[in-house]
């Protein structure tokens, strides 16, 4: 792994360039994690005696996983990671859709409304539901580079908690927007869902943190292409 050192125009950037290792895995489980949480969004559930919905289960690893893309890949590869996570997101709503809408034969009715009560296409749901990940993946990313051109290799703790901070308040926030003003949810309930998963998400990346460090320390290591590039 290269020394860093600054760049003249004060915008290094620390990052894995040219061939990598892990990355087409990290980006595989990043996007899985986004697909998997999707569907078990449907599900309205109580964890720990608060109102959340089951993608909250899951949801926030893949910020655990945008952390690693950013902090070891850099933003470009962090964006491409992004755009594919949204594309294969709102492909497989489409597809949902697509199935839900075809006619079930007799037989199989009963799963057929199970199908549509599980993976129904709901408008408000899936547009939220990518407009905060877009939102808040970008931003995640984002600022995590952005300190990380201040601070170079210190300070990890910092960006990993900043970035999911910023990122998570503009997901939830979104979410929570469109899914009450054109969606299922209703302005009463806001407010409740907002915070309680604004502060579940950033809870469970605390949480997450020794595991995190680990993970980009392991990166680091073994991505050969390692170093200080210019952005």
């Amino acid at each position: 792994m290269t020394a860093p050192t600054a760049e003249a125009n004060g915008r290094a950037e620390f990052a894995a360039t040219g061939r990598t290792t892990f990355y087409p895995v990290i980006m595989t489980v990043f996007c899985a994690l986004l697909l998997i949480s999707n569907v078990t969004a449907t599900k309205p559930i109580e964890l720990f005696g608060l109102p959340l919905d089951g993608g909250a289960v899951l949801f926030p690893l893949s910020y655990v996983l945008g952390d690693v893309l950013a902090e070891v890949y850099g933003f470009a590869r962090a964006k491409r990671a992004i755009w594919v996570g949204f594309a294969l997101g709102a492909l497989a709503s489409l597809v949902f859709w697509a199935v839900d809408s075809l006619p079930s034969q007799d037989w199989a009715q009963p799963n057929a409304e199970a199908f549509h009560l599980v993976l129904g296409f709901v408008p408000a749901i899936v547009l939220a539901s990518l407009c905060g990940y877009l939102a808040g993946q970008f931003l995640n990313s984002w600022v995590l580079v952005k300190m990380k051109e201040r601070t170079g290799e210190r300070s990890l703790w910092s960006r990993l908690i900043g970035s999911t901070v910023v990122g998570e308040l503009a997901d939830t926030f979104i979410f929570c927007l469109i899914a009450t003003a054109i969606g299922p949810f209703i302005w009463a309930e806001f407010w409740k869902y907002f915070l309680v998963g604004y502060v579940f998400k950033c809870l469970v990346e605390v949480v997450m943190l020794p595991v995190t460090y680990r993970v980009i320390a392991a990166m680091k290591r073994h991505e050969p292409e390692y170093r200080v590039s210019a952005t």
